[in-house]
């Protein structure tokens, strides 16, 4: 990470640069978009469920889908085949349609195989991610619940797979945008489902949903999903892509592709093996807290869920974006043997990452409780504790997000370059130390705190995984412009920490001079964020932050361009 190594520094072609922040603004866009929309799904189904012990039911099924996804074909399919895809409409001839039609054709045959045998499989697959609190005589109500749900929301796993390919075809023909706005669709159907769930029912235990409402709930999301899949099925058409299936898999390349995509199910096998810890680990505690305070208490699994979901919306606006456009651009200059300029794309990627992520974090760690007791106290009412737990959940989470992002793009290094294996291992020291940290938060703190404790050891797994691969991709690459990287995190880290303090000291003025309430809770929100941003743009200004600049440039560029 430092600069010792002595290598030239290429002067970033603007033009490149340009195109990125092009390409990532168009991504981002859609991102907040669909992360807006995302997020109104999640206050629905809190006021449609709750935070507690029975919305941990449809929560762990509706998510279960999209784990095993991940865990079986996902990796392959983002950081593998994205490579193989602008290699193959780089160098075959017909600009690598056959390609990716022999690709299209064995995933859907993959996914679909795959969504029957965990439909099958359901109740092993409930009892796998939820442990045996939610499987206990007490508790068979619930775990039945699950069940359920699971066989209905299952399905999801082939539309899940068919949008990531469709989405990375496009990608890779340079139409970033869909893969983005797709996913509103998907919230929009989801927040009907709930709002008609709301409408039928006021069911907050097992023993009162009905079987019609457990349909409307389960099938609803799998049509969503549907829906944000199949959308992009005109889209690439209009692309110029003929979708026709093609079953001469031999020889045309996949074999290549399957061999690098080993490495990839490795890495994301470790990877849920942390999911189905924490899964297992946050039910649990809602059986304890279930148990010990005789109410379904909400300090479990959906507030563990849907504080991880505030906590992505950063994340997914800008560092996802930035991904998606860098990494081809990445493995062209690494099929070529451009060091250098991978190198220079992998600072730029995380130096204009950390800009906008550092006090993103910052402001989850001042503010985050305020924000969460804002945004769900008005859907439980006053006095219930749950949206301010949720606040410290997200307040752990904040702790890595850093970390986590950085990560994010230091292993798309590793994949532009085909190593598919170095990553595994990096990986295996994140989830350990997540893990250990996990297991001993669990094991020492009061019910009321685990959640929390498992929320922070899950950022500082990621640190080390920063850490640990950058300093294996710089003897890869020669260096990773350490020096100009630390500057970069230091100024920045400086320039959000101050703004940041001041901001939660007058949040805490606020409440405390005007009582607890939802409005002064977003009031506090209000006058903590205007302090922390503006206090954050003159400080990185005085810090030369330069990527600052950039960053609003484009945006009021772009921000021209609409008005005119």
């Amino acid at each position: 990470m430092n600069g010792d190594v002595a290598v030239p520094q290429k002067k970033e072609p603007r033009n490149e640069q340009t195109s990125l922040l092009r390409a990532s603004a168009v991504m981002a866009a859609g991102t907040v978009v669909s992360r807006v929309t995302g997020f109104v799904r999640s206050l629905v189904l809190v006021w449609a469920l709750g935070t507690a012990f029975f919305a941990d039911t449809f929560n762990l099924a509706n998510t279960i889908p999209n784990s095993l996804y991940i865990l079986i074909a996902g990796g392959a399919l983002n950081a593998v085949f994205v490579p193989q895809l602008v290699r193959a409409m780089k160098n075959d001839p017909d600009g690598g349609v056959a390609f990716a039609q022999r690709l299209l054709t064995l995933a859907a045959l993959v996914l679909a195989g795959m969504s029957v045998v965990a439909v099958v499989c359901a109740p092993l697959l409930v009892r796998a991610y939820s442990g045996a609190a939610m499987n206990a005589p007490a508790n068979r109500p619930y775990f039945d619940l699950a069940v359920t749900f699971a066989w209905y929301c299952l399905p999801q796993i082939f539309f899940y797979g068919l949008y990531v390919i469709l989405g990375q075809m496009l990608n890779a023909r340079g139409r970033f945008g869909p893969m983005m706005w797709s996913p509103i669709l998907n919230n929009i159907v989801s927040i009907l489902v709930f709002v008609a769930f709301i409408v039928v029912s006021d069911a907050d235990t097992p023993q009162e949903i009905t079987g019609a409402q457990i349909l409307l709930l389960g099938l609803g999301s799998t049509l969503g999903i549907a829906v944000q899949a199949l959308v992009l099925l005109p889209v690439l058409r209009s692309a110029g892509f003929r979708l026709r299936p093609r079953f001469d898999f031999r020889g045309g390349g996949i074999g290549k592709s399957g061999r690098l995509a080993i490495w990839t199910v490795g890495f994301v096998l470790v990877n849920q093996v942390w999911f189905i810890v924490a899964t297992r680990l946050t039910t649990a505690v809602s059986a304890q807290a279930l148990e010990r305070f005789g109410h379904d208490s909400g300090y479990g699994l959906t507030p563990y869920l849907n504080a991880y979901l505030i906590l992505m919306l950063p994340h997914a606006v800008i560092t996802v974006s930035i991904v998606a456009a860098l990494l081809p651009r990445m493995s062209r200059s690494a099929a070529e043997g451009d060091n250098g300029a991978v190198r220079d794309d992998l600072s730029y990627g995380l130096r204009l990452t950390a800009v906008a992520i550092i006090p993103a974090s910052v402001a989850f760690l001042a503010l985050g409780a305020d924000m969460t007791t804002a945004l769900f106290f008005f859907l439980h009412g006053g006095g219930d504790t749950s949206a301010r737990f949720m606040g410290y959940v997200l307040m752990g989470f904040a702790l890595g997000l850093i970390g986590f992002s950085s990560h994010h793009i230091v292993l798309r290094g590793f994949y532009a370059y085909e190593d598919t294996r170095t990553p595994v291992f990096v990986q295996i020291g994140v989830v350990l130390v997540g893990i250990v940290c996990a297991v001993i938060a669990y094991s020492v703190l009061p019910v009321q705190w685990k959640t929390v404790g498992i929320a922070a050891s899950y950022g500082l797994g990621y640190w080390i995984g920063f850490l640990g691969s950058l300093v294996v991709l710089r003897r890869r690459m020669g260096g990773v412009d350490g020096r100009r990287l630390f500057s970069t995190y230091a100024r920045a880290g400086g320039a959000a920490l101050i703004p940041g303090a001041l901001a939660y000291a007058l949040a805490r003025l606020v409440t405390a001079g005007l009582g607890d309430s939802p409005l002064v809770e977003l009031l506090a929100v209000a006058v903590g964020g205007v302090v922390l941003l503006g206090g954050y743009l003159v400080l990185a200004r005085l810090f030369a932050v330069r990527e600052i600049a950039e960053l609003l440039g484009l945006l009021r560029a772009r921000l021209g361009r609409s008005a005119a």
